[in-house]
C-alpha cells in the first residue's frame, strides 16, 4: 500500500477512535445516571433496566471496535496493514473504505465468520 493510502486510513481511523472514546465516556455518563436514578416502581425499573442493558450492548459493541481500531492502526505503523489476517492477500482498498479496520479480505471474511457461529 502507498504511503499516501496508509496516510488517508489512518486519519480515518484515528478520527473513529477518538469519536468512540467520547460515545465510551457518553456511556459510562449515562450508565451513572441511570444507576442514581430514582426507582418508583415496577414500570421504572423495567425501563431503566432495558436501558442499562442496551447501554451496556452498545458499549461492548463499541470497544471491540476500538479494539480493531487500535490493532489497525499498530498495523500501519508496521507497514502490515491491508493484508488479510487469513490469507495474507491484499484486503483491497474499497473494503478498506467501507471498514477501514477490516482484518479479512472480502473472500476470507464469510469462512471466518461461518466458523464463529
Amino acid at each position: 500500500m502507498r504511503e499516501n493510502e496508509l496516510h488517508y486510513f489512518e486519519e480515518i481511523l484515528q478520527t473513529r477512535k477518538v469519536q468512540i472514546i467520547k460515545n465510551l465516556n457518553g456511556v459510562e455518563a449515562e450508565m451513572l445516571q441511570l444507576r442514581e436514578c430514582e426507582v418508583n416502581d415496577e414500570g421504572d425499573y423495567a425501563s431503566i433496566s432495558n436501558d442499562n442493558m442496551l447501554e451496556n450492548a452498545i458499549g461492548l459493541q463499541q470497544t471491540l471496535e476500538l479494539n480493531e481500531i487500535d490493532v489497525a492502526l499498530s498495523k500501519i505503523k508496521s507497514k502490515h496493514y491491508g493484508i488479510c489476517d487469513m490469507c495474507e492477500d491484499d484486503i483491497g482498498f474499497q473494503r478498506l473504505k467501507v471498514k477501514p479496520h477490516a482484518k479479512y479480505c472480502i473472500i476470507c471474511r464469510p469462512i471466518v465468520e461461518k466458523n464463529r457461529a
